[in-house]
């Protein structure tokens, strides 16, 4: 593509993957849309990141699983054969909660809520916890005839899970007191 401008969705229309034109208001593009935001946020955090919190690649997997998830939720797979690429995985789901029993490790026992904020990275994994909730719930809410299999909702639904332990974690490592409610 020579330019990055295409002159399609003048008119308040783009297509789903398959070709399919829908507004711009539909419920699938606000999914995904949301899940293109939560990916925004966590390559904030990560900029913000001390690497003794978390291995900046395990973020970055989260980052290309959550671009697999915007294409599956992009495609019309009533015309278009979703691409393995796009397929969330059990040992995906697996590999997260992996993740947050070794994010866990170590981290004082929770016993209070506990407010968001602390350093900004921290701060930034709390604001992305808060819009992978959003994303989940509108993936919940998309229509029957948008099939979205149970392991992309599992990893989101995990996923958030994850964002606020690491949020502990990056606080903790950073010599900040977490702010309880």
């Amino acid at each position: 593509m020579s330019r990055i401008y295409t002159r399609t969705g003048d008119s308040g229309t783009t297509s789903l993957v398959g070709g399919q034109r829908v507004s711009k208001t539909d419920c699938r593009l606000e999914a995904y849309g949301t899940v293109d935001e939560l990916n925004s946020f966590i390559g904030l955090m990560l900029s913000l990141m001390d690497d003794k919190a978390e291995k900046p690649e395990n973020i970055r997997w989260i980052q290309k699983i959550l671009f697999n998830i915007g294409g599956c939720l992009a495609t019309d797979t009533t015309t278009f054969q979703l691409p393995e690429s796009c397929m969330v995985k059990a040992d995906d789901v697996t590999r997260i909660e992996g993740m947050i029993d070794a994010a866990q490790d170590g981290l004082p026992q929770q016993k209070n809520f506990i407010l968001p904020g602390g350093c900004q990275a921290a701060a930034y994994a709390h604001v992305a916890r808060t819009v992978c909730r959003r994303a989940e719930r509108l993936i919940i809410g998309l229509p029957d005839t948008c099939s979205v299999p149970c392991q992309l909702l599992c990893f989101m639904n995990r996923l958030s899970d994850y964002l606020f332990v690491l949020a502990r974690r990056i606080n903790y490592f950073s010599g900040v007191e977490e702010n309880i409610w």
